[in-house]
């Protein structure tokens, strides 16, 4: 006689360690990990099957409050490690969490890398535009004159587009979603998990301490609407207050128009395609008037993406071909070697 033991459905409380979270009251990490947490069951995962790893940082911290598989590696490295865990154990859903300083500075080759090969993991990159835990140095995606302990007269450097160097190294999933809008973000979490290849969100969070209102702009509810741009595939560029604006392409710039003047509708606008590889360059590059000649809101959402072959996948399906081939080796003999050498 055998029994059968249905296991009881996994909720985000399942996925909570115990540990204390010790992040400043107040931090955006805050809901960046409750997100995270709500949507792990819904993956359909086991918690053995998830591992998350995570570089130096505050957002760092990360795995410590997850009760998964984990790892705090070392600053920068994350993409390597990560890459390794995914290639040897291609079964494991497998999270890269980081932040700023410690993805386009120190770990930037790390990441273009990790992109160009397009391995099968999810990068969270956590974006307050400065350096939180070594406490309020600029960062590489500080605006030019911000004045921190480290650029008392205002930063002289140029900062990164993150979604824009992503893709660069031809990302195959680009995104943006914010801390202060957590059913967008969850939204974005699960298509990020669900797609084959290197998924790259950027969070906008908020770092109280050391650069608090840095995003407030599109959090805030008296402006959100008029500075914000959510895209959803295959439908037009539309926001404000009651969808009063959209955007055309005039030429090849984009342009504001308004509704409500009677003189454009829906049918005239940009229609938001994912796939567009042009046309999503274009949209990493709306920062209000540094660009284009319009003031254009801040896009949200899922700008690029395409499905490629994945590395992990391919070296394994390269190493299994080996083996047929060659039979299954044998390492003593591979470290001894051809040739042999008598000393007298």
């Amino acid at each position: 006689m055998s029994t059968t033991i249905d296991n009881p459905a996994l909720t985000a409380k399942d996925f909570t360690s115990d540990q204390d979270v010790r992040w400043c009251p107040g931090c955006g990490d805050y809901s960046i990990l409750k997100q995270v947490q709500s949507i792990m069951p819904e993956t359909g995962r086991e918690k053995e099957d998830v591992v998350f790893i995570s570089g130096i940082g505050c957002s760092s911290r990360f795995p410590y409050y997850l009760d998964t598989y984990g790892m705090h590696s070392i600053h920068g490295r994350a993409p390597a490690i990560a890459s390794g865990v995914k290639t040897m154990r291609p079964d494991l859903s497998v999270w890269l969490i980081t932040g700023d300083g410690d993805a386009l500075s120190i770990g930037g080759n790390h990441l273009i890398h990790l992109l160009r090969r397009n391995v099968d993991l999810n990068v969270l990159l956590f974006n307050n535009e400065i350096y939180g835990l070594t406490k309020g140095q600029y960062s590489p995606t500080s605006p030019e004159g911000t004045v921190t302990k480290s650029t008392p007269m205002g930063s002289l450097d140029h900062p990164f587009n993150p979604l824009a160097l992503v893709a660069g190294a031809d990302g195959a999933f680009i995104a943006r979603a914010m801390d202060r809008d957590p059913k967008h973000l969850r939204e974005i979490l699960l298509a990020a998990d669900q797609h084959r290849g290197t998924s790259f969100l950027e969070i906008y969070q908020n770092c109280n301490v050391f650069n608090d209102g840095a995003f407030e702009v599109f959090t805030d509810k008296k402006t959100k609407a008029d500075t914000t741009l959510f895209l959803e595939h295959d439908q037009p560029l539309v926001f404000g207050e009651n969808e009063r604006y959209g955007i055309i392409l005039d030429g090849f710039a984009p342009k504001v128009v308004d509704l409500t003047s009677g003189e454009w509708s829906k049918d005239d606008l940009w229609i938001h395609d994912k796939t567009d590889k042009f046309k999503s360059s274009m949209l990493f590059r709306f920062f209000g008037k540094t660009v284009f000649k319009e003031d254009l809101p801040r896009p949200f959402g899922i700008f690029y993406q395409k499905e490629r072959s994945t590395y992990d996948s391919d070296l394994n399906e390269q190493l299994q071909r080996a083996v047929e081939a060659k039979g299954p080796g044998d390492l003593d003999a591979l470290l001894r070697g051809k040739n042999t050498w008598e000393i007298q």
